[in-house]
């Protein structure tokens, strides 16, 4: 090529083409075609070098111009539609590419200039690849929009704080990282994963897809098999752990099962009756110090009554532990993982004795003396047995502890396993306890021999051992809303947005079904999953046909305010008529894809907000749907409904059966720490089958350590330094600590209407 300088790049820019021709000595290219576009353009492009020309990248640096990058990236292009460039071609391009960089007249030129030139070029070639080509330079400048949208949550982030979950304290530097990477990981997720039409209804807000940070790394939620891991010893960060001789040792152990085993996935962990996994560690405990006793020449009666000493303060010091480490050491993920333990089941002295004693601690609460007060993990759930817990029953005391623990506390909640409904229908039919995964989430029966339904009479359920792999949640008001606005029925409307969350369901069971067993070594190799004895690189797919999916569903008391202004508490037909309709619509994908699809009512937390601006942005504000800052959590009665509790309790027991899936109802008791009251709700809930929570806003001064219920200023000391513990949807958290509080602003104007809730 030959050498041009400034004068003559001017002349050859300003000339005709003739005159550029005799004064820069150019040669006609040989080949040349008047039908091709391309020839038209190039006719007596001069061979030249740019050496004096600069590329300004995207990041404001420079490099120098190399018509061999432009080379390569049309061949990819190319490549990409099946095309394959002549060298005629890419010299066409090259001298059309050439000429017109020299034609702005520029030394340095912008990236976005250049994309612009070579599209240009291809586009006179070959349209396909010039679309291949923008496709790709629209698809990096996507990852550039997409990484200065992290970039801007990750400033928010690390100066604001983030309270999204108030399980998260953002105002810690391991969370403000995974807080980061959790912004990467939903974006990835959303430009990889989802269809444009998905993409639309979550922007739009007709249906949110929960926790799509995590989605295409691990499960949601589980019952661990924590008895199964321990039996024999497991292996555990490549070193071997001997299953524990001492309960003192077992409550150590657990307690990094739980942690390693909660880090490696996203939703709520739950132990299923801890009572009866603590007391073959506690038995060890008491027979070895009994025979220390003896051998020191005690007489076995006080040998026995040292050894069970013992015992009880091993309980006591390991529940003591675990509070202190599930509620100070954060997981890897960056949040305290949401750990809930059930208990109450097992009449064995050890068992009971491990129920007491996980009672009593909870209630004395952790803190400066005469200033404690109750944490929030483990959530304790109690399992209740109107044989075992009613009057006149054998553990009736144990019952009457908890009522105890739960009016300080608020913990535990209570599981009916004898009243009506499904949870209780399992356990009456097979002794089989199905806890729940969190704070309301319950699993379908998965049988042993048959799958999704009992091979025969002697098949029997399994559910320790298995878990979610998430949730998607319908917005139903706006579904309502967009239906009337387009003059279509409701239920086609709703009826597109089920198959697109079935669409989303079936494409995740198959992308984590490609997922290997060492993503989480203690579930899928050790034996914490049900079926959990695979090598490390083996496929989860098999181990997924007993995981649920769950459809969630928010703002039922809208959704019947919508369609004819009265609340759930003045009628709530429609909304009742409207669950029926998806319960079948749900058991029909169920039976035709071959998975445990649940229906959940969603513990809406950032979203109850979140949703409020969605309805505002496409229909605006309406009475009594979008005037306040939040939505109604699933099926619940307007927190503001001026309702007593047992009405509550009925009213909002019509919705019972049709959310399976995952479910919990609670009342608010607005007078300080009434037993009598709260023992005769929680037994009539009992009664109906119901998980019932309890709930008070309990208060604590800092400086002083008075407490009472739902105070802002200390009466004894006029402090204001408060800590606040009140329930958020199925669980507790923190709505005010130091000054500040981890709930956002939607919940916390959720809390100051409270009445019936």
């Amino acid at each position: 090529m030959q050498n041009l300088n400034k004068g003559n790049v001017v002349n050859i820019i300003a000339a005709n083409q003739e005159d550029t021709v005799q004064k820069s000595n150019i040669t006609k290219p040989k080949s040349l075609d008047a039908s091709n576009p391309m020839r038209k353009i190039i006719d007596f492009v001069p061979k030249f070098n740019l050496d004096n020309i600069k590329i300004i990248k995207k990041d404001g640096t420079k490099e120098e111009y190399n018509i061999q990058k432009v080379i390569s990236a049309v061949k990819k292009s190319a490549a990409r539609m099946l095309v394959e460039f002549t060298e005629q071609d890419i010299e066409d391009i090259c001298n059309f590419v050439n000429l017109s960089v020299l034609e702005t007249k520029q030394t340095e030129i912008e990236i976005f200039k250049m994309h612009c030139i070579v599209e240009n070029a291809l586009e006179n070639l070959n349209p396909k690849v010039a679309k291949s080509y923008r496709n790709y330079r629209d698809y990096k400048i996507d990852f550039v929009n997409m990484l200065d949208k992290v970039y801007q949550e990750s400033q928010k982030i690390m100066y604001i704080g983030d309270k999204e979950n108030s399980n998260a304290d953002s105002a810690l530097v391991s969370t403000k990282r995974s807080l980061i990477f959790n912004q990467l990981n939903k974006e990835l997720y959303k430009k990889f994963f989802l269809t444009v039409p998905e993409l639309q209804a979550i922007r739009d807000g007709y249906i949110y897809i929960h926790d799509m940070s995590a989605r295409r790394d691990t499960m949601n939620c589980c019952l661990f098999d924590v008895a199964n891991v321990l039996k024999g010893g497991f292996e555990m960060g490549n070193l071997w752990y001997n299953e524990p001789k001492t309960l003192e040792v077992a409550f150590d152990v657990i307690g990094d099962i739980v942690m390693a085993a909660a880090s490696q996935q996203y939703g709520g962990f739950t132990v299923p009756e801890v009572d009866k996994i603590l007391a073959p560690y506690a038995q060890k405990t008491f027979d070895k110090n009994y025979q220390r006793y003896v051998h020191m020449g005690v007489s076995p009666e006080i040998a026995e009554k040292e050894a069970l000493k013992d015992v009880e303060k091993d309980l006591h010091d390991g529940f003591q532990g675990w509070e202190y480490k599930f509620n100070t050491v954060a997981s890897s993920r960056g949040d305290y993982p949401f750990i809930t333990m059930t208990m109450g089941l097992g009449t064995g002295k050890f068992e009971k004795m491990a129920s007491i004693m996980m009672l009593q601690v909870r209630k004395e609460g952790q803190g400066k003396k005469e200033n404690k007060k109750p944490v929030l993990f483990p959530k304790v759930v109690f399992l209740y047995d109107e044989e075992l817990h009613g009057q006149g029953g054998e553990l009736r005391d144990l019952f009457n502890a908890g009522i105890e623990c739960s009016k300080k506390a608020m913990y535990p909640d209570w599981l009916s396993l004898t009243g009506e409904g499904y949870i209780a229908s399992m356990y009456k039919k097979y002794k089989r306890v199905i806890s729940p995964m969190g704070c309301r989430a319950f699993l379908s029966p998965w049988y042993e021999k048959g799958g999704m339904k009992p091979a025969d009479e002697n098949d029997k359920p399994v559910f320790v051992g298995r878990f979610n792999i998430g949730a998607i949640s319908l917005h139903l008001p706006m579904i309502y809303a967009k239906a009337q606005k387009e003059g279509k029925d409701f239920y086609e409307v709703l009826d597109y947005y089920l198959e697109m969350i079935r669409n989303l369901h079936k494409r995740t069971y198959e992308y984590l079904g490609e997922m290997r067993a060492s993503i989480n070594p203690l579930g899928f190799c050790e034996g914490g999953f049900y079926g959990g004895h695979l090598g490390l690189h083996d496929k989860i797919k098999p181990l997924l046909k007993a995981a649920t999916a769950s459809f969630g569903i928010t703002a039922l008391n809208e959704l019947q305010e919508l369609y004819n202004n009265k609340s759930l508490v003045e009628d709530g037909e429609f909304a009742l008529e409207v669950m029926r309709y998806i319960n079948a619509k749900v058991n029909q994908f169920k039976e035709e894809d071959g998975n445990l699809y649940a229906i959940y009512g969603t513990p809406a937390e950032n979203l109850c907000g979140l949703q409020v601006k969605q309805f505002r942005k496409k229909y605006g504000v309406v009475n009594k749907v979008s005037d306040r800052g939040y939505v109604s959590n699933s099926f619940h009665c307007h927190v503001s409904e001026k309702i007593g509790p047992i009405e509550k309790q009925d009213l909002e027991g019509r919705f019972w059966e049709l959310l399976n899936g995952g479910k919990i109802q609670y009342v608010k008791y607005p007078v300080s720490y009434n037993t009598k009251a709260i023992e005769t709700l929680v037994k009539r809930a009992m009664d109906k089958g119901f998980y019932e929570g309890v709930n008070l806003s309990l208060s604590y001064c800092d400086d002083c350590g008075h407490q009472e219920l739902n105070m802002d200023v200390c009466p004894k000391c006029g402090s204001k330094n408060l800590t606040k513990i009140d329930r958020m949807n199925g669980y507790l958290s923190y709505s005010r600590i130091k000054g500040d509080t981890r709930l956002n602003e939607a919940k916390m104007e959720e809390i100051k209407d409270r009445v019936s809730m």
